[in-house]
């Protein structure tokens, strides 16, 4: 694990919550690594932070994309 992906996926996990302020952080960290992972008992616990980082990155694009659409 290098510093900075763990820099930038606590940025990003920033960022998701702001989009996603409903969701608790158990349910943010579990969904993320559903996403990276798959729906596995382990991949929260195997899920690497880059892994994270682009399912996060994903999460977020969906989010706006679903908030422009709205609009």
């Amino acid at each position: 694990m290098k510093d900075d992906d763990r820099e930038h996926l606590l940025h990003v996990l920033a960022e998701l919550s702001d989009e996603t302020p409903d969701l608790r952080f158990g349910q943010l960290i579990a969904n993320l690594a559903t996403l990276a992972r798959g729906a596995e008992v382990e991949a929260i616990w195997d899920a690497e932070d880059r892994e994270l980082i682009a399912a996060a990155e994903r999460l977020i694009e969906k989010q706006r994309q679903r908030k422009a659409d709205v609009a």
